[in-house]
C-alpha cells in the first residue's frame, strides 16, 4: 500500500490545516480536525515519518532584507542521457542562488528559479553554468517583474 492510499479524510484535514499554517499548535489543530490532542499528534508524526509532510518553512520577504532579482531560467542540455540529468541536478543542488529547479517536458529541459542580488550576479552565474562541463547548450532568462501569486500550498481536497 502506498502512502497516498493510506491517507484518510482526517489526514487530509491535518495536511490542509498545516499547509495553511505550519505554526498551528497541536491543540488548535486537534480542534480543527476533531480529534483528541494525543491522537492528532500521533497522526501528524505518522504523516511526517511517512514523508507526506516534507518540512516546515517560513516564507521570508527577501526583498525586505536585501536587493534581489528573481530570474526564471530555461536550461537546455545538449545530451539527454540519465547521467547528464543527474550531473546537472547535482550541480544545481550546490548553488544556493538556485532556489528551485524542475526537470520539465517541452522545448527545454529544466526550469530554474534563481534569486540573485543584481543582473551582474545573474550574468556571472549563467556564465558559470554555461562554461561548466555539464553539457548545457542554452539558457533563456526571464526576469520576474512581480509575483502575481505566491505559492501558498497544493490543493489538498478533490
Amino acid at each position: 500500500m502506498t502512502a497516498a492510499s493510506a491517507v484518510d479524510r482526517i489526514d487530509l484535514k491535518i495536511l490542509a490545516a498545516l499547509q495553511a499554517d505550519g505554526r498551528v499548535t497541536n491543540q488548535a489543530l486537534s480542534q480543527v480536525v476533531g480529534l483528541s490532542a494525543s491522537a492528532c499528534l500521533a497522526r501528524t508524526r505518522r504523516l511526517e515519518t511517512d514523508g507526506l509532510i516534507a518540512g516546515y518553512h517560513a516564507r521570508v520577504a527577501i526583498e525586505s532584507i536585501r536587493p534581489t532579482v528573481v530570474i526564471f531560467a530555461e536550461v537546455t542540455l545538449t545530451r539527454h542521457h540519465p547521467s547528464d540529468f543527474a550531473a546537472f541536478e547535482a550541480f544545481a543542488m550546490t548553488i544556493p542562488q538556485i532556489v528551485e529547479a524542475a526537470q520539465v517536458s517541452g522545448a527545454f529541459d529544466y526550469l530554474l528559479k534563481v534569486a540573485v542580488g543584481d543582473m551582474r550576479a545573474w550574468r556571472e552565474l549563467s556564465d558559470r553554468i554555461l562554461n561548466s562541463d555539464l553539457g548545457v547548450g542554452k539558457i533563456s532568462s526571464h526576469v520576474m517583474m512581480k509575483a502575481a501569486k505566491d505559492f501558498s500550498g497544493f490543493p489538498i481536497a478533490g
